[in-house]
């Protein structure tokens, strides 16, 4: 990759901050006449019960603009232009944004331009990136603001110049990206995976504690009781965590837990004793108490393996991913560029018998199918 001359916050428009319904309008407006936009969020993950996209830093060619959800009751005005399949979307690993985007405001998209994935279908063997945004434009961002908290106003002018670099520079990379991608035959592969990463963006359900209970790491090393103990000590912390909006984590870690589950205190002094830092003594000690010693509670289902599946999918699996792993290798990518596991599960449940079958599952389009088609048909025919 050739190094394009470096630019710095300084010599580059400042962003302009989109927090009215009417700045959001004409931004839309102006968006939509747009072929291309780079786009990226910064959520409240570390900060929050429930993160939520706190920013939407959005590109284009000589101008920066940073959309605060926080000041706007209402981004649907937006969603039609994810949506629109003439404006392609430029994202640096989308998955997250996608999911965020949808689960958030109920976008969906349409046009996509990955480039974390165009990179790795290129080969280029580090893809971050704060690692491509050195090697390619002489520009190092500062880590400090990856475990920024995005939810707090007002946002530090260094945090606000960090937010849109991280969107200035998709669509140069992404020029730089789709030219190495025509030259070496990769083009239609590369879309072939947006496409895919837009079909595949399911936000996941509403989560319930008992849904992270038997995560909590040591569970399984406890006696019965202890996990009984550890249980009521799980959602006495779930529903504080709720309360303050902050992360479980935040309030009491897994490991205090499992020890206060072990050791079980019986007033505040055996609290510190456990490992609760005087503050956590003083402001959770009665709930923390209290949850130690109420009456049991039925634990929660522990989660039981999927079944096995029958010997003649495992063998086509197998078999498909022993191919997949070869052909990565002479490429030198990694094995889920060539194809995803969902689709070697798919390939290994339902086997299709012709070509123009392949194009039934997602993930295989018209130049998968005639790249790895025959490979596969007779791979999924010979190890059944």
């Amino acid at each position: 990759m050739a190094q394009k001359e470096p630019q710095t916050a300084s010599t580059i428009a400042p962003p302009e901050v989109i927090a009215t319904p009417d700045a959001l309008r004409e931004l839309a407006t102006r968006l939509s006449h747009e072929p291309r936009i780079a786009v990226d969020t910064e959520a409240n993950s570390l900060y929050a019960y429930h993160e939520h996209v706190c920013l939407i830093q959005i590109s284009v060619p000589g101008a920066n603009y940073l959309v605060d959800p926080l000041a706007l009751d209402d981004l649907s005005i937006l969603g039609p232009l994810f949506n629109a399949p003439d404006i392609e979307k430029v994202f640096h690993a989308a998955d997250y944004d996608l999911i965020m985007l949808r689960r958030d405001f109920g976008f969906t998209c349409n046009a996509l331009f990955d480039t974390m994935w165009a990179a790795r279908i290129l080969g280029w063997p580090r893809v971050g990136l704060g690692d491509i945004l050195a090697s390619t434009f002489n520009v190092h961002m500062d880590k400090h603001f990856q475990r920024y908290n995005w939810g707090k106003r007002p946002l530090d002018d260094r945090a606000l110049t960090y937010a849109w670099m991280d969107s200035y520079y998709l669509l140069d990379l992404r020029e730089i990206q789709k030219e190495e991608l025509v030259a070496s035959g990769r083009w239609e592969e590369a879309q072939e995976t947006f496409d895919y990463l837009c079909q595949t963006v399911h936000p996941p359900p509403d989560p319930h504690p008992d849904d992270f209970f038997w995560r909590i790491k040591g569970v399984h090393d406890l006696h019965p009781k202890e996990q009984q103990v550890l249980y009521r000590l799980h959602l006495w912390r779930d529903k504080q965590a709720r309360a303050m909006d902050r992360p479980t984590v935040k309030v009491v870690s897994n490991q205090r837990l499992i020890q206060l589950a072990r050791v079980q205190p019986r007033n505040h002094k055996e609290l510190t004793s456990a490992g609760l830092t005087a503050y956590q003594a003083k402001r959770f000690g009665n709930g923390i108490l209290k949850a130690l010693h109420s009456p049991p509670l039925k634990l929660p289902p522990a989660p039981c393996n999927h079944e096995r599946p029958p010997q003649d999918v495992l063998n086509r699996f197998n078999a498909l991913k022993s191919w997949r792993k070869t052909v990565a290798a002479c490429r030198g990518v990694d094995s889920d560029v060539i194809l995803p596991n969902a689709v070697l599960w798919e390939l290994a449940h339902r086997p299709p018998r012709a070509l123009e079958q392949l194009c039934d599952i997602p993930g295989i389009g018209p130049w998968r199918q005639k790249t790895y088609g025959p490979d596969l048909l007779r791979i999924v025919k010979s190890s059944g």
